[in-house]
């Protein structure tokens, strides 16, 4: 039966959703709050497709090390202090759901959606028109120190026990594997599956392939309100008026909790802040995408640019860009690739972007049990853009009424409900 979704987000997620649902036949609206050229939080993001994170953000060890991190004004990870009752309930179920236990069964679940949404890539890529630079050439996990290389030589043995391909290597090996740069480490962690992309590119293709199929955008609109009754939605309100549908689809990153006051239920949230700074015109270029282990920090070939981003900084919704989270890293390339400089990010411009970060570090996927045509696609954390596709996919096959591909019982929207 072709309906009518209106889809509140046109992120990366909002956008999947909208291409697969058009797909089926549906008629899709898509309502965003920013304008056609809005900086989606995946905008300036690596831009990496990783079946090799398999481990939810909540993860034994994870409160431990960032309450370390946070008192360095560099490190990659900062929480801003500040009176919020919000962020103490969210620390306090992040804390409830660092164990192993959690990391246990939600790991398989991350692996297929990592493994179906990579097959969805490549899928997209083969669209007539729709280059968005992807590139499967894997991830390398560099380590500078014996330790680092060690732990994640661990979770190198977990994923090959999960069926995801990684290799240890050395810095023979490594370099042997991707010659274009130096790399001042004692070794790596390849994992083959892994690849990259353009963000920028994919979703504008993505934008253009909706377009195409008719959907509808709605830009320059805020969500305002919820006309409802006992069973369902009615009517979205919002700056423009309000517009009614047969689905609604709350897609809208680190805004989705704000979207949905006044409606009895919760998505708890909380944007975490990361950065990027891009050179134009390295010095050397690497070929694969690889993480700088120890600094947690990401870099990303993209065409003939190097980005490098990272940081987990839960400040609220300040989008004020923070020189010493930046310079943090900037510091960590030429420790990694002795080839470059601190003096090449000389003033590059920092891009800064807010990932929906709940507390188990799992998406919020499917139905609300209050409202028969009220859904969720958000919460991804750093693996919004990785995930995108099968996000949108799943979310089609739920709202044309089919079993979803996957089990996906653990993203039950309303778990915290």
């Amino acid at each position: 039966m072709t309906k009518s979704i209106l889809i509140v987000g046109g992120g990366v997620i909002g956008l999947s959703t909208a291409y697969y649902c058009l797909q089926k036949g549906h008629r899709v609206t898509i309502v965003e709050r920013g304008a056609p050229s809005h900086n989606c939080c995946c905008q300036g993001n690596a831009g990496m497709i990783v079946p090799s994170h398999f481990v939810p953000l909540a993860a034994p060890g994870m409160v431990s090390l960032g309450l370390r991190m946070m008192w360095s004004p560099e490190s990659p990870f900062y929480i801003k202090p500040r009176l919020s009752a919000d962020l103490l309930s969210w620390a306090w179920k992040f804390y409830q759901a660092s164990n192993a236990e959690h990391v246990k069964r939600s790991a398989p679940l991350l692996r297929d959606l990592s493994l179906a949404s990579r097959q969805c890539f490549e899928e997209l890529s083969e669209i007539p028109g729709n280059d968005f630079g992807l590139v499967k050439k894997g991830l390398l996990m560099l380590c500078k120190t014996e330790h680092a290389l060690h732990e994640e030589s661990k979770t190198a043995q977990t994923a090959n026990a999960l069926g995801i391909p990684a290799e240890v290597l050395s810095p023979e090996q490594t370099a042997k594997l991707d010659p274009g740069i130096k790399m001042d480490i004692v070794g790596s962690v390849y994992f083959p599956k892994d690849c990259h992309l353009s963000p920028h590119l994919f979703t504008a293709g993505l934008t253009r392939l909706v377009e195409n199929a008719g959907g509808q955008f709605c830009w320059n609109t805020a969500v305002t309100g919820w006309r409802k009754n006992p069973e369902g939605i009615e009517a979205v309100e919002t700056s423009h008026g309000p517009i009614q549908a047969d689905e609604y689809v709350i897609a809208g990153g680190s805004w989705s909790s704000e979207v949905v006051r006044g409606l009895d239920v919760k998505l708890p949230m909380q944007p975490g802040k990361g950065y990027s700074v891009t050179l134009q015109k390295p010095r050397k270029l690497p070929a694969i995408c690889s993480i700088l282990t120890e600094a947690r920090v990401a870099v990303t070939p993209m065409g003939s640019t190097l980005r490098f981003g990272g940081t987990m900084e839960m400040a609220g919704m300040d989008d004020s860009i923070n020189p010493v989270r930046v310079r943090g890293i900037i510091k960590c390339a030429p420790k990694y690739f002795p080839e470059l400089s601190v003096e090449d990010f000389d003033n590059l411009p920092a891009w800064s972007g807010f990932r929906p970060c709940s507390p188990d570090g799992l998406p919020y996927l499917g139905r609300f049990p209050k409202y028969r045509n009220l859904s969720a696609a958000t919460g991804h954390s750093m693996m919004g853009l990785s995930l995108g596709p099968i996000t949108g996919k799943l979310m089609a096959q739920i709202l044309s009424d089919e079993k979803p591909g996957l089990d996906i019982g653990l993203l039950n929207p309303a778990r915290y409900t």
